[in-house]
């Protein structure tokens, strides 16, 4: 059975609702901290258009919106055939005493109008219903028509933003290993798509396999592992051109398990060589390698705090595979966990407060977190086969690959909050592995 642990996110103004705006202290604000209430509830019109085509247009942004903030688990819509008051005008004031009978405590409103080069213009406000006020100031996008769900996810993030007060996530996207074919034949392609399952594309073809992709902090590049020479090497992709090139490595050795540094001119990975495995690092324009371990246990996945300096990553050299920690130059390790089971793929918090990690212990796969220290270990899944944890850009959410028994080896993707609540599958067009998120886009 799934763990599902206490969601530390307390709902301000939901558990007692005022009666005025007068009786509640300060402006409309989801505050995160320790307690477990009711979703915010808000309400969210489609946008209003000038034209049948623009009205179409500000539906469509109004449901990605609303699938954004709901799918936080956070938030809660009123249904449409709920609402009192309808929104006819942008420009016109809004009745608040339309939207507090039906317990609307946030009202987002907007307008769309497109032009026949398919330049798309997007407004909208965000109001305290209780409070009858604006909250931030109204905000104009312009896009074009092909890049609408990008506009929506904008639009939701500065939502989010201004009622949580913490940093945004929809506009980013996710690589991913794509999976299909049968079991004993499988062909796995490098994807990317956005972070809900949408606009999926290729990165590369299928005539190889290829693991492990993980995107650049400036998100424009992207690290994977191929088997295409029959050895796994490590490449660098362009995101936008999917032009690539081979790390260079070492004749009779195994590159694989890259991950970049938060300069973006650094990775950090693992080379096989005489049966033993150790961590590198290496300056991808120069191609100049140093080592930093070296023991005769295996050492991989590594991943950087978010400062650079240090290093956690996986080792057996207790005996099991454990987590450890350690300087960006080396040095001395520090183990980090002790509960029973085997740890892996540890991936560090955009926050750097967090590692999460893949824990397997009593026949069962989970995806956990810990503090940076080992301590407040907390398993948010419990499944057949979950592994492969990756951060959303704000450290509120963890996207890993999960299979299930009788799913004949075909692995989905799914996310679960920072502390086990609000697990979902993200819709995929085909089998899916390895996710890598991405920063917010610019």
């Amino acid at each position: 059975m799934m763990q599902r642990l206490a969601w530390l996110l307390v709902v301000a103004l939901c558990a007692a609702l005022p009666a005025t705006a007068q009786e509640r202290d300060g402006p409309l604000r989801i505050e995160i901290t320790e307690g477990v209430i009711e979703p915010l509830p808000y309400a969210l019109p489609d946008f209003v258009g000038d034209g049948a085509a623009a009205s179409e247009w500000g539906a469509r942004l109004s449901r990605v919106i609303a699938s954004d903030l709901s799918g936080t688990g956070l938030f809660r819509e009123i249904p449409a055939d709920a609402h009192i008051g309808r929104i006819t005008s942008f420009s016109s004031p809004v009745q608040f005493s339309d939207w507090t009978p039906v317990n609307a405590q946030a009202l987002i409103v907007g307008a769309v109008s497109v032009d026949d080069a398919g330049k798309l213009m997007v407004r909208f406000r965000l109001y305290d219903v209780f409070a009858g006020q604006e909250l931030g100031q109204g905000l104009q996008l312009v896009g074009t028509t092909d890049g609408w769900r990008r506009i929506a996810h904008k639009v939701a993030d500065q939502v989010y933003a201004r009622l949580t007060g913490e940093a945004p996530y929809f506009d980013s996207r996710v690589a991913f290993v794509s999976e299909s074919g049968p079991k004993d034949a499988r062909q796995k392609r490098l994807a990317i798509m956005d972070y809900d399952g949408e606009n999926m594309s290729f990165l590369t073809d299928s005539g190889s396999i290829v693991l492990a992709p993980r995107f650049s902090p400036t998100g424009d590049r992207v690290l994977y592992t191929s088997y295409e020479s029959g050895f796994p090497r490590i490449y660098v992709l362009d995101v936008a051109t999917a032009g690539r090139r081979v790390l260079e490595s070492n004749e009779g050795t195994m590159s694989f398990a890259p991950r970049f540094a938060p300069d973006g001119r650094t990775i950090v990975y693992s080379v096989t060589q005489g049966g033993n495995t150790d961590l590198y690092t290496m300056d991808i324009n120069s191609g100049q390698a140093r080592r930093l371990t070296s023991a005769p246990s295996i050492e991989t996945a590594p991943s950087y705090s978010p400062d650079g300096n240090r290093i956690v990553f996986e080792s057996d050299r207790s005996g099991t595979p454990q987590l450890y920690i350690m300087p960006a130059s080396g040095g001395e390790a520090q183990r980090i966990s002790f509960g029973q089971g085997r740890y892996g793929t540890p991936v560090w918090s955009p926050r750097g407060d967090l590692v999460a990690f893949t824990k397997q212990s009593k026949g069962r796969f989970h995806i956990g977190v810990m503090r940076t220290d080992g301590s407040e270990e907390r398993l948010l899944t419990a499944s057949f086969l979950d592994e492969g944890p990756t951060w959303s850009p704000n450290g509120r959410v963890i996207m890993f690959t999960r299979e299930t028994q009788g799913a004949q080896g075909r692995a989905s993707l799914y996310s679960v909050d920072i502390t086990g609540r609000n697990l979902r599958q993200v819709q995929t067009r085909t089998g899916a592995s390895d996710p890598s998120w991405s920063p917010l886009q610019k």
